[in-house]
């Protein structure tokens, strides 16, 4: 992805602010990271913003999948406040040097259903998730299919980096059954049950789906009850 690198020696706050009229306080704490690195794509800051800004300042619990350099818990703690609870997950050993820093850090793989379970447990609950992980097409689904189930009602799961369900080396591809876009379709197809005769694809979880928001390479997943569809007639002069 050496094509879409941004200018070593460009201002990186300014691109930001440029093209998606973002100005914010992550922005700033994003591109003040020194204990550490931290990667981003540019248009993750204001989407980050967008679905997790009603958590600043308040008790959430909130895990990321992936730590690799340790500079995105620093961001999270900067961004949520004190009162958060931050974890990090990683295969990655070597990222147990960032545990107790800015976050809890626990070594293990995002495909690991008993794992990831456990660190919920210890977490006491999730309220944001955040799948910055391997994003390879055998592991981005059996993590949300473990996870989604112990989100808080009411909150999100964001994937990013989804750019890799098109390439092969990630086990995507355009036409790919391995596509995560494949199971996000499949997923759409659940929510609009109502309206088809075929069974729920995914019935550990399709029935809390309340909402699928697609950006580039990003996927949100809102979690609520989803009750039948109603529609009425109001007015005086109302048609039935």
């Amino acid at each position: 992805m050496q094509r879409f690198r941004f200018a070593k020696d460009g201002d990186v706050a300014q691109d930001i602010r440029d093209k998606y009229n973002y100005d914010g306080d992550l922005l700033a704490h994003y591109t003040s990271i020194k204990n550490g690195v931290v990667h981003k794509w540019h248009h993750y800051i204001p989407l980050y913003d967008r679905y997790f800004a009603r958590w600043r300042g308040k008790p959430v619990r909130f895990l990321e999948i992936g730590v690799r350099n340790g500079g995105s818990m620093d961001m999270w703690r900067k961004y949520f406040g004190d009162d958060a609870l931050l974890y990090g997950i990683d295969i990655d050993a070597r990222c147990a040097r960032f545990d107790g820093r800015a976050a809890h850090i626990r070594i293990g793989s995002q495909d690991d259903v008993a794992f990831v379970n456990e660190v919920i447990d210890e977490m006491g609950g999730v309220d944001i998730i955040l799948d910055d992980g391997s994003h390879h097409m055998d592991h981005v689904p059996v993590s949300l299919a473990a996870l989604f189930p112990r989100l808080s009602r009411g909150e999100v799961y964001m994937i990013e980096d989804l750019h890799t369900a098109y390439l092969h080396r990630f086990g995507g591809g355009m036409h790919r059954d391995t596509n995560f876009f494949n199971m996000v379709r499949r997923m759409c197809d659940n929510m609009h049950r109502w309206y088809h005769k075929k069974p729920l694809r995914f019935p550990d979880f399709g029935e809390e789906i309340s909402g699928i928001h697609i950006h580039d390479s990003v996927v949100v997943i809102e979690k609520d009850p989803v009750h039948p569809p109603q529609h009425s007639w109001v007015g005086s002069e109302a048609q039935e």
